[in-house]
């Protein structure tokens, strides 16, 4: 993943955060208002109807005006110019409060005109709870004479029971962005383990190029030397000496070339190509190899029109990976055909062997970088698994369709549809 793209999602990401938290703030408070709301107006509608139960139980009348007075957010004061009853009024509370469904614990108090005291009445509760510590703290009103307080010591926690719903949701979405939040530390972690690995990589393969040079040259001067051509055992080392530093410098090419395709600034270099003609120059390097194993390895060009626009020097990588798998990965006596043709208007080529096969378990992962199709202590084949990916990226690049058909112990298609 490119560090521009990285930049966009950390701060989308971001931007997202701020919004959702925004929003659900927004959410939480504006229910918070509403059930607020709802708890004064149900408190009024239950003291109005507590009021007119006295009053008709009495024979009196009601003040026309400032009824109920809220004193706080949990004290209600009720006017009711005459004589209360407190037994009466614990009744109806009881009775208008339940009928409304609002079952919160309750205090109340009755003013007393000879004391000019609130003479508190009793603490009223609907669960076992313990009874709050500060009880009987009803004040007065001076303004009135005949009335009762009625006060909700437990209204915050009232309002909170009834938004539960509410705060769980809360919850889920806080631990969601947490989680996202995390996953985002993981990426740029990962990233930058990534760029180091890539840098160490990148850095020991360009330092290895030196002294691969180095034993190339020297080994050309063994090979050259007229002693060393008349001494079998030695001509026979010098010639492993060239040989084994050949296929250490084809490895780090491929990890160099890996390392080239998959940077910012990789560019193919397309032109007008005859793709029988690349294949029969990769044929003829490789005929060698597979007539030594005595195998067999042949073509079949049914295409028309061979002609392509690619990049040569990756698509005859592409093609010779494709063929040395082929050749490494053969039960005793590489089989191997090469056919070219044309499907639904567009030039097709496959490369298939009747090798070891890859079962179905690995085939989604063997493309992957670094991947090899575990074969326990035994490595027959060496490598480093950046064969096949190589081949998906260039293929990938080149917008062309690369397919796999493989079965275990009976041989491997690969088409590229270009």
């Amino acid at each position: 993943m490119k560090n521009s793209t990285i930049r966009r999602v950390v701060v989308l990401g971001a931007l997202a955060i701020i919004g959702i938290i925004g929003v659900q703030s927004y959410w939480v408070m504006k229910t918070w208002d509403l059930r607020e709301q709802e708890f004064h107006q149900t408190v009024n509608i239950a003291l109005r109807r507590v009021a007119e139960d006295l009053s008709e139980l009495n024979n009196s009348v009601l003040p026309l005006k400032n009824l109920i007075t809220q004193v706080s957010s949990n004290y209600y004061v009720v006017n009711m110019e005459d004589v209360i009853d407190a037994g009466q009024l614990e009744f109806f509370l009881y009775k208008e409060f339940e009928e409304l469904a609002m079952n919160i614990d309750f205090e109340y108090a009755i003013f007393d005109c000879s004391s000019d005291e609130m003479v508190y009445g009793n603490y009223c509760s609907y669960s076992n709870a313990g009874e709050p510590e500060d009880l009987g703290k009803l004040p007065k009103l001076d303004q009135l004479t005949y009335y009762f307080g009625v006060k909700f010591p437990n209204r915050p926690s009232y309002l909170v029971g009834k938004m539960q719903r509410v705060f769980i949701f809360t919850i889920i979405l806080l631990l969601s962005i947490l989680f996202f939040i995390y996953s985002i530390f993981v990426i740029i972690r990962q990233k930058r383990l990534s760029e180091m690995q890539k840098d160490f990589i990148n850095n020991m393969t360009h330092e290895f190029k030196t002294p691969i040079s180095t034993i190339r040259v020297s080994s050309d001067v063994f090979l050259n030397h007229e002693k060393i051509q008349s001494d079998p055992r030695l001509y026979k080392y010098a010639n492993i000496i060239k040989e084994q530093n050949l296929r250490l410098n084809n490895q780090v090419e491929k990890v160099l070339q890996i390392a080239k395709i998959e940077g910012d600034s990789f560019e193919l270099q397309k032109e007008a190509l005859d793709l029988h003609e690349l294949i029969n120059n990769v044929i003829r390097s490789n005929e060698l190899k597979v007539s030594e194993k005595g195998g067999k390895l042949q073509s079949e060009f049914a295409a028309i029109n061979s002609e392509i626009k690619a990049d040569k020097f990756h698509v005859t990588n592409v093609i010779y990976n494709l063929l040395d798998n082929a050749i490494k990965y053969c039960k005793e006596i590489p089989e191997i055909i090469i056919r070219t043709f044309e499907e639904n208007g567009k030039l097709q080529l496959t490369i298939e062997d009747k090798g070891i096969g890859i079962s179905k378990e690995h085939q989604a992962k063997i493309f992957n970088k670094f991947f090899r199709v575990p074969t326990g202590n035994v490595h027959n084949v060496k490598g480093f698994g950046l064969g096949l990916f190589y081949i998906k990226r260039i293929c990938e690049l080149h917008h062309w369709k690369l397919n796999l058909e493989s079965e275990l112990d009976k041989g491997t298609k690969i088409k590229i549809s270009f």
